[in-house]
């Protein structure tokens, strides 16, 4: 009973909820996925294969969504956010192809999370450690 009340916000929310709430919320639960497989010194292949496909999927709507004409953010925020799409995907080549670690796509949706929110990106930082 207790699962089907949750699926029923669910729905209620993904109909009341804007493109920024949205967007917020995935940005906080793929970074959680993040941040679990990196709390375990050695994860499961599963979860940490799904976390980078699902942020990298995430920056990649967020570039496509960018360069939409209707995007109405100021062009050098475009360009900007546009350039670290691409430095996340370069990330996670590196962490996929066992290089690097995944706290820089930690610290970057951090970052985004944070002007989204309205809170200095020190705040977000100093509350996750």
């Amino acid at each position: 009973m207790q699962h089907l009340a949750f699926r029923a916000y669910g729905e209620v929310q993904q109909r009341t909820a804007g493109p920024k709430e949205i967007e917020l919320s995935l940005f906080r639960q793929i970074t959680e996925a993040l941040e679990t497989v990196a709390a375990v010194e050695t994860p499961p292949l599963e979860a940490w294969a799904d976390a980078l496909y699902r942020n990298q999927q995430l920056w990649t709507i967020v570039a496509t969504d960018l360069v939409n004409p209707e995007n109405t953010l100021p062009e050098e925020t475009k360009r900007n956010l546009v350039s670290l799409s691409q430095f996340v995907r370069q990330c996670s080549n590196r962490v996929l192809a066992g290089n690097d670690g995944i706290a820089d796509l930690i610290d970057i949706n951090k970052s985004i999370i944070a002007g989204l929110s309205g809170i200095p990106v020190s705040t977000v930082t100093e509350v996750a450690a």
